[in-house]
């Protein structure tokens, strides 16, 4: 019997721990055909450094606390593995520690460049001969990765940016008289505007908040935005505006991108587009302004998490253990929109070949004409994944989350980069 690992990649979201609960939860069903289930410790670095978890140790009662515990609960990474042409030295570590604990099965749970981590270590049977079976549970709260209908994660933070985006709208509606005209909340998005579009949802008549959407998928132009904001303070007397922090301008380039700094991923560090367009806002216009940036609070917003995305977590981590002992390997679950009106969904798998390294952007259609805000459509499509409350357990007044005991085992190789 072999035995496997799972681990966490990436920006975390409100339920990727979901997903964990149901990779544990289908490993411990199925004790007859997987040993010991490993965590590796902050993603595939904690596979290339031996720091394993053995969550044998951890109680069922933790396990199903999971479900509604925000972060990642094993720890996270931005660490993309490169090509075995570029470090075959990472790849020999990896069969190194998989012979040293009997791996058969690895769950890899992230977004787009962890699908292509998935895919690489997928490859190592080929490569190197040494059988493993792969599978990527999807996460990403930007929604992007292609072949599935929505992302894990991404219908939580939907519901947390458009409830913050309503209730901002009803405090600066009460205020924009005598005080502030123009409130912009700034959303997470590098290339695709999803999370934008869904501040959308709050905007059930022309007078709500937001008033103003800004995309990546739709070029930023100074004049035409400052004539919307203009026209929206004189018909309503307030202006409420979501941005993306991957707007773009007309040569293309990022404007919140610092050229300094960047991740793992080789990902520009972005963030700082709302005091920006603040600046625009009262350079050509003088009203009086306030910014936010959402920033983690709309990935780890547990509290306001949306059932269905819960419910999608969790069965992609506990679908992925099944595919995986039906012999799969290298393929992501992913979901798939059976019905709109009522919403039906079910579980189906594609070859990361078709997922990795490709993105999923706003379609034309789903932005108005004006390039300002959202269509129907993509208020029907949005619509489906915010539905439904599964609020975690309150105790004296605070949500009650688990902290699991990570009980490490004891490595039995030497340190990744010595020799023996």
């Amino acid at each position: 019997m072999q035995n496997a690992i799972y681990a966490q990649s990436g920006g975390v979201t409100s339920v990727i721990n979901a997903s964990a609960c149901g990779v544990i939860t289908a490993c411990r069903e199925n004790a007859d055909k997987i040993g010991t289930l490993y965590a590796a410790e902050n993603g595939i670095l904690g596979v290339l450094n031996e720091q394993l978890i053995d969550t044998a140790h951890e109680s069922m009662e933790n396990i199903k606390k999971l479900r509604h515990t925000p972060g990642g609960a094993f720890g996270s990474c931005r660490y993309k593995l490169k090509s075995l042409g570029q470090n075959r030295l990472e790849y020999e570590r990896l069969i190194e520690v998989f012979k040293a604990y009997n791996i058969g099965y690895f769950f890899y749970n992230g977004g787009n460049d962890s699908a292509d981590t998935c895919l690489k270590v997928s490859q190592i049977a080929d490569e190197l001969g040494y059988p493993i079976k792969a599978v990527h549970i999807p996460k990403t709260v930007d929604n992007d990765l292609v072949v599935t209908d929505n992302c894990p994660g991404f219908g939580s933070v939907a519901k947390y940016i458009a409830t913050s985006i309503c209730e901002a709208g009803f405090d600066l509606e009460s205020m924009s008289l005598t005080s502030t005209k123009v409130f912009i909340l700034e959303v997470m998005g590098r290339n695709a505007g999803w999370i934008a579009a869904s501040s959308g949802l709050a905007s059930n008549n022309k007078a709500a908040a937001p008033h103003i959407i800004l995309f990546p998928e739709i070029t930023f132009d100074e004049d035409l935005f400052v004539a919307k904001v203009d026209s929206t303070v004189k018909q309503y007397g307030y202006c409420v505006i979501a941005v993306s922090e991957g707007i773009k301008d007309k040569k293309g380039d990022l404007l919140s991108a610092s050229q300094q700094v960047t991740d793992d991923f080789g990902h520009k560090q972005l963030g700082g587009v709302a005091p920006l367009i603040a600046g625009i806002v009262k350079k050509r216009l003088n009203l009086k302004y306030h910014w936010a940036v959402a920033d983690y609070l709309q990935r780890s917003a547990r509290h306001l998490s949306s059932k269905t995305d819960v419910e999608h977590a969790y069965l992609v981590g506990h679908t992925g253990v099944k595919l995986a002992l039906n012999g799969h390997n290298a393929i992501m679950p992913y979901i798939k929109r059976i019905s709109q009106n009522p919403y039906l969904w079910d579980i189906d798998y594609a070859p990361l070949t078709e997922i990795a390294n490709k993105e999923k952007y706003m379609p034309r259609d789903f932005i108005s004409e004006d390039g300002f805000h959202i269509t129907n459509k993509c208020r029907e499509y949005l619509l489906p994944l915010i539905q439904g409350e599964e609020f975690p357990p309150f105790v004296n007044g605070l949500p009650d989350y688990v902290r699991l005991k990570k009980h490490k085992v004891e490595p039995k190789l030497a340190p990744f980069g010595t020799s023996a």
